[in-house]
């Protein structure tokens, strides 16, 4: 009786024609979503608060003087809503018409970032390349910014303000912010300066989640010459214990770039300047692809993995025999998993019967 008595209590809408229920705090848009309805938007990253600047999400809400935008109007009982009408379609269009006006490029190599190929992915479905509105453009690039990881590629901006956010929001940097207002707006750091000498932590998040390449993988897009097609293989970063999800991108047998899964249960989309950038000890010519073991010649020799763990666990048992328990120290990595950090503790503790062990953190 409860449960029916809930149901008949439910806050509902109308979506499209269908009667459809919602959770108190929920937007349109979010609503929309759920819906499966595709509510086109250039401003809008789930893991940031709705901002409602590219206008591109607009709704008819019956009752209602002009459009609204689904992103910051929040979903009300009773309330009537068409996402796809004639009149929202066409002004879909002509915005995304006078957005491409200011941009010189469009189309940009999705080695750019995660979110690159939203503009012109949503430039192609409006059929918004007609070009009627060209004329000035705004934004000015910053090619004296030196830094390996980020291009500031501002010609493309469309002031959606993601990249500034996303920093504040996500990683509370705040390295980058907006400096004058409309057609003059410009994405910068504190005294507009370059970006290794702001508060930037180079985490790659602003190059994610811009949505026209106007922040840019500059290591990911010298593998754009690569021959071959755009691989995305899902794995975890290695470079610590925190288990961060990514996307390898490869052509062929090289990783040219690293994005960060945005489903990730550990990092939803965030990562750290050594799991978006540091990547290229993988195709190093000094890496060490087999296992080495010394012998009688005093020389390093390739070996298999049977061998080299015998002489590791000979070379253990040895010093404990010739020098006593307290022959070994342990230092465990911080990079090394829970499970890792355990054994190696297990391996101490249980195997020399002393606590002598750190980790690396302390250093």
């Amino acid at each position: 009786m409860s449960r029916e008595k809930d149901r008949a209590n439910a806050a509902t809408m109308t979506l499209d024609g269908e009667t459809v229920s919602f959770s108190d705090g929920e937007t349109v848009f979010d609503v929309a979503q759920r819906h499966s309805k595709s509510v086109p938007t250039l401003c809008y990253d789930d893991r940031l608060k709705p901002f409602g600047s590219c206008r591109l999400c607009v709704v008819d809400v019956e009752g209602a003087r002009t459009p609204m935008a689904s992103c910051t109007t929040p979903a009300t009982h009773g309330m009537v809503v068409r996402t796809e009408t004639d009149a929202i379609q066409k002004y879909r269009k002509v915005l995304l018409e006078m957005v491409a006006s200011e941009n010189p490029e469009i189309d940009v190599d999705p080695l750019s970032g995660y979110a690159s190929q939203e503009l012109s992915a949503l430039v192609d479905r409006y059929g918004a390349r007609t070009g009627r509105f060209a004329g000035t453009q705004s934004g000015r690039s910053k090619e004296e910014d030196d830094n390996p990881f980020l291009l500031r590629d501002y010609d493309k901006c469309i002031s959606c303000y993601r990249c500034v956010r996303v920093c504040a929001e996500q990683e509370g940097d705040d390295a980058i912010s907006v400096m004058n207002r409309g057609f003059g707006t410009q994405i910068v750091t504190e005294f507009d300066g370059l970006l290794k000498d702001s508060s930037c932590t180079f985490c790659g998040q602003c190059i994610q989640t811009c949505p026209t390449g106007a922040l840019a993988d500059k290591k990911a897009l010298r593998g754009a010459s690569e021959p071959g097609k755009i691989e995305k293989t899902r794995t975890i970063c290695t470079y610590c214990g925190v288990g961060c999800s990514v996307d390898l991108m490869t052509k062929g047998e090289r990783i040219v770039g690293i994005q960060p899964a945005m489903d990730g249960p550990a990092n939803h989309g965030a990562l750290c300047v050594k799991g978006q950038f540091a990547f290229d000890f993988v195709h190093h010519r000094d890496r060490l692809k087999v296992p080495l073991v010394r012998r009688s010649d005093g020389r390093l020799h390739e070996a298999n993995w049977d061998e080299a763990l015998d002489r590791a666990a000979r070379g253990f048992l040895d010093a404990r025999a010739e020098h006593g328990k307290y022959g070994a120290y342990g230092v465990a990595s911080g990079r090394a998993p829970t499970e890792a950090a355990y054994l190696m503790g297990k391996f101490i503790r249980a195997g020399f019967g002393t606590n002598y062990i750190d980790n690396c953190s302390r250093a």
